[in-house]
């Protein structure tokens, strides 16, 4: 079963479409989805590995791009749309905790969030909640963002055969990896944020 999974989605990757959708993915995903671009640019930097730097481009400005809409959402929305998120999320009951760690260590917030499991949405609303600098809000996504995606496009790049064969083998506890890494990452966002 998971042998047809895993061949179904090295084809999706190899689409003409398929740049399109990960560019699609990493805008939602930092605004309101709650599955990470990862899950396709996995596939498709295995699928053509000496495209991956260009699918980490895509998935680090698409991401910023959503980014933008989240702190929107936080900034114009937070009352309706925005509120309706955080709670859907567990953070409601913490947002004026989380108000007292912004006003001294949002870059760090951003930086650090922006690389784990944890739900990039979550910044991204409540940066926009917080009214926190704009520019440095685009900057800190860049660069964290950007480090995310390019690190696992790098590495796929390199050891793409290798990685392939065994995520080819082993689809099954990838796709149990990829769906604990988001449980716990929604975890950790709501008991440590």
């Amino acid at each position: 079963m998971f042998n047809k999974l895993y061949q179904w989605t090295i084809s999706l990757a190899e689409s003409r479409h398929a740049p399109w959708a990960l560019g699609l993915v990493a805008f939602a995903e930092s605004s309101f989805f709650p599955i990470p671009p990862d899950a396709i640019l996995v596939p498709m930097s295995l699928a053509k590995p000496k495209r991956a730097l260009f699918y980490a481009l895509i998935c680090t400005l698409a991401s910023v791009a959503g980014g933008l809409l989240g702190y929107a959402i936080g900034a114009l929305l937070f009352q309706t749309v925005g509120k309706w998120l955080i709670n859907l999320y567990g953070y409601g009951p913490r947002v004026a905790e989380v108000r007292a760690v912004y006003a001294h260590w949002g870059w760090a917030f951003i930086l650090i969030k922006g690389l784990t499991p944890i739900p990039f949405k979550i910044v991204t609303i409540t940066s926009g909640l917080l009214a926190y600098s704009l520019p440095l809000f685009i900057i800190f996504s860049l660069i964290t963002r950007g480090a995310r995606f390019f690190l696992v496009a790098a590495l796929l790049n390199r050891y793409g055969q290798p990685i392939g064969a065994a995520l080819e083998k082993y689809f099954g506890y990838f796709l149990i990896v990829l769906a604990a890494a988001i449980v716990i990452g929604f975890w950790i966002g709501t008991h440590w944020m």
